[in-house]
């Protein structure tokens, strides 16, 4: 299977999401340990390794991480807000390195409301020029999405923008946003979408996409509200396929391997033809409602072969719906995985580590978003971290 890992290779950033999951921590990483837990995803046969954060293009060391990645033959891939990816000439470095495929996150191509999220102003025309500078240098470039309550009836705008003046992306990912964690936990009420508020933008989007033929994949939006492209859930793919995913934080978590999919059902969803293949509701946070959720009668089996027949995929082999089902009935459904237990984490070697020079940046990073989170009127977030931050190497 091409399963992907994740590794944080930073966990500060130069914007401030009112709604980010990952805020700073004391922890840090240089070449050293990275390459360790590169070397983990090599000896677990997965495919390829996203890399991070924060925002991993701060880590002065990036491209020679990339580089080592890459030449462990991993498929090189990087989430980032695309801020220094707008200097040409180190768009080419990652590129020379061995990225691969870059996403650049881009919530809304309203200005405003880019700002409001971002917390900074001008990201948009730099986010702009990262989509044509890694295009030129070569790299695949995708566009990632997390769904908010500010950009929730707008989603097919950006889609029409993205076509007619970035053609050369082709494929486009929605996150709904994670209520469990940092920043977004707190400000829940801001930032945190009913799912009914996005339900026809993404719904028009999704359209618009497959029309212009286009790919996306759609993470943490139960089948319910996406019944027409469920192929494209990135939970239902993993729940049919059997996939796994492993993300190394750079946090108190450390490594976390997830092997189940399934999130929060609602008493309806035992009747849904769908409910097998779907994860449900992530709601680790608590914010959204459950009585959203409506069981739906469609047959599944067509979902699974569009999923189990898209040449596209990197794990794409053919296999008939027959062996398909004989597999899955020995696997049985997705588990319910209501909070994060234990089971799900697996100590494989310290990720990153907390050092005297880490402790004290770490300690101004937090005064000066303090000091950020009262001129936005955004709640910071509660901080576990500081704890660790007493702890560690000198």
């Amino acid at each position: 299977m091409a399963n992907i890992g994740y590794i944080q290779v930073v966990r500060h950033c130069n914007h401030f999401c009112g709604f980010c999951s990952n805020p700073t921590t004391p922890y840090t990483h240089d070449l050293e340990t990275m390459k360790v837990l590169v070397d983990d995803l090599v000896a677990r046969g997965y495919f390829g390794v996203v890399m991070t954060g924060g925002e991993p293009t701060l880590h002065p060391e990036l491209p020679e991480i990339v580089a080592y990645a890459s030449a462990r033959g991993l498929h090189v891939r990087m989430i980032t807000n695309g801020w220094r990816l707008a200097d040409r000439g180190f768009a080419r470095e990652l590129a020379d390195a061995g990225l691969r495929l870059v996403h650049v996150s881009i919530y809304s191509v309203r200005p405003e409301v880019e700002a409001q999220l971002r917390g900074v102003e001008g990201t948009l025309e730099r986010a702009f020029a990262a989509l044509d500078n890694a295009a030129e240098a070569g790299v695949e470039v995708n566009i990632n999405s997390v769904i908010s309550r500010l950009n929730a009836d707008h989603l097919d705008q950006n889609i029409r923008h993205f076509i007619r003046h970035h053609p050369q992306v082709r494929h486009f990912v929605w996150n709904n946003l994670d209520p469990s964690m940092g920043r977004a936990e707190v400000n829940q009420e801001r930032f945190v979408p009913r799912l009914a508020d996005f339900e026809l933008s993404l719904h028009r989007a999704l359209r618009l996409l497959h029309r212009s033929g286009r790919t996306f994949r759609v993470e943490r939006v139960p089948l319910c509200y996406m019944t027409e492209f469920a192929w494209a859930s990135t939970e239902t793919r993993k729940i049919v396929k059997g996939e796994e995913r492993v993300v190394h934080f750079l946090d108190d978590k450390q490594t976390v391997r997830q092997t189940a999919w399934g999130h929060i059902y609602a008493a309806g969803c035992e009747r849904c033809s769908l409910q097998p293949i779907c994860g449900g509701l992530f709601d680790r946070g608590g914010a959204y409602d459950p009585a959203e959720l409506a069981p739906v009668f469609v047959d599944m089996e067509p979902i699974v072969a569009a999923i189990l027949g898209d040449p596209g995929d990197p794990s794409f082999t053919a296999t008939t719906l027959a062996a398909w089902r004989e597999d899955f009935a020995r696997r049985g459904a997705p588990a319910r995985v209501p909070g994060e237990p234990e089971a799900m984490r697996e100590p494989v070697v310290p990720v990153g580590r907390i050092t005297e020079r880490g402790r004290r940046l770490f300690e101004a990073k937090r005064r000066a978003e303090a000091g950020k989170a009262e001129r936005l009127g955004i709640e910071l977030e509660r901080g576990p971290t500081d704890e660790s931050a007493q702890g560690g190497e000198t």
